[in-house]
């Protein structure tokens, strides 16, 4: 069959991801559907098209703490013609609760997944966007210092600092990197959405991130220990409606809710032409203060494209979106 579109969805195997690929691929037989994860040890694409009868859906091998694998996933999207990306799901990340862990090259893994390796496959997928293609970043909640979370506050000095943090923040609770990530990630939405306009933005491509709520059972506590991951997919999913009273907020959600929410502003028609916002589930909100500050948007924006392109040439190319 010839397609339409393509969707790729990060962090599409298992959890909202998976949900989210399971309502496109019901909604949209005529696209190819591409989740894109370290590994598919559930057979997710296979999983999805037995249910729903059809064949659109396919997994693509991606790490995202790795610019190499990162670029290899790119180059071989150019290479065998996949249809244009209608909507790019930047939805994987990873939490590391414990000491400090970086990359093979030396970057804080969590801020390299959530947010790094994402920007670096926005800008080389970028050539294969669709007319008004979607960018949907999944950040969260827990980036607003002025909600209660039950998470650290975000400590957000510079881009380099959250990619080589500085020993006090590096001792520290390792959950404070994943904050920052989140921060970064609306921080780049913001900037990236900005610029695009700037640059003409003649394909209409809108860029928006969603918080999908605190998610029992997700994916999200793989690195938790043992007795945290058991709470984390055993008890706390059935205990939802205790979770809101207790956390005096109904933005707790089952991974098949936020992943139809996730769907809806990759594809649905009501949210066509929406650009630079942010949500909570399916509703519009404002994001931190902070997440507003200029000066930090342009600091991310700086630090991400110099580390990501190779060269001169690439770098000129990822700042005309060429």
């Amino acid at each position: 069959m010839d397609y339409k579109r393509s969707v790729i969805i990060t962090g599409g195997t298992i959890s909202m991801g998976y949900h989210a690929a399971l309502s496109i691929a019901r909604l949209h037989p005529d696209y190819l559907i591409v989740l894109s994860s370290r590994s598919d040890p559930n057979h997710a694409a296979d999983t999805i098209n037995k249910t729903l009868r059809q064949n659109n859906v396919i997994y693509l091998p991606l790490d995202l703490s790795s610019s190499s694998n990162i670029r290899a996933f790119a180059k071989e999207w150019s290479q065998k013609a996949f249809p244009p990306v209608q909507a790019l799901l930047l939805n994987a990340a990873l939490q590391f609760p414990g000491a400090l862990t970086l990359t093979d090259e030396g970057i804080e893994k969590t801020f390299a997944i959530t947010h790094v390796g994402h920007a670096l496959l926005f800008h080389l997928i970028c050539p294969s966007l669709a007319p008004k293609a979607r960018i949907l970043i999944t950040a969260s909640g827990v980036h607003d210092s002025a909600l209660k979370t039950g998470m650290p506050k975000p400590i957000y000095t510079s881009a380099e600092q959250l990619a080589h943090p500085p020993s006090e923040i590096a001792k520290g609770d390792g959950r404070t990197h994943y904050v920052n990530a989140k921060l970064a990630n609306i921080l780049w939405t913001y900037a990236l959405q900005k610029r695009l306009d700037e640059s003409g933005n003649e394909r209409d491509i809108c860029v928006n991130a969603m918080d999908p709520g605190l998610m029992p059972g997700s994916g999200l506590a793989r690195e938790y220990p043992p007795f945290f991951r058991w709470l984390w997919n055993n008890v706390l999913p059935r205990i939802m409606p205790v979770l809101r009273l207790a956390f005096g907020t109904r933005n707790i959600h089952s991974v098949e809710e936020s992943g139809e929410a996730l769907a809806r502003l990759g594809v649905a028609e009501d949210v066509e032409g929406v650009k630079g916002k942010y949500y909570e589930g399916k509703k519009e909100r404002k994001s931190s203060v902070e997440s507003y500050d200029v000066k930090k948007q342009d600091d991310l924006w700086e630090w991400t494209v110099e580390w990501a392109a190779r060269d001169g040439e690439e770098l000129g190319k990822f700042k005309s979106f060429a």
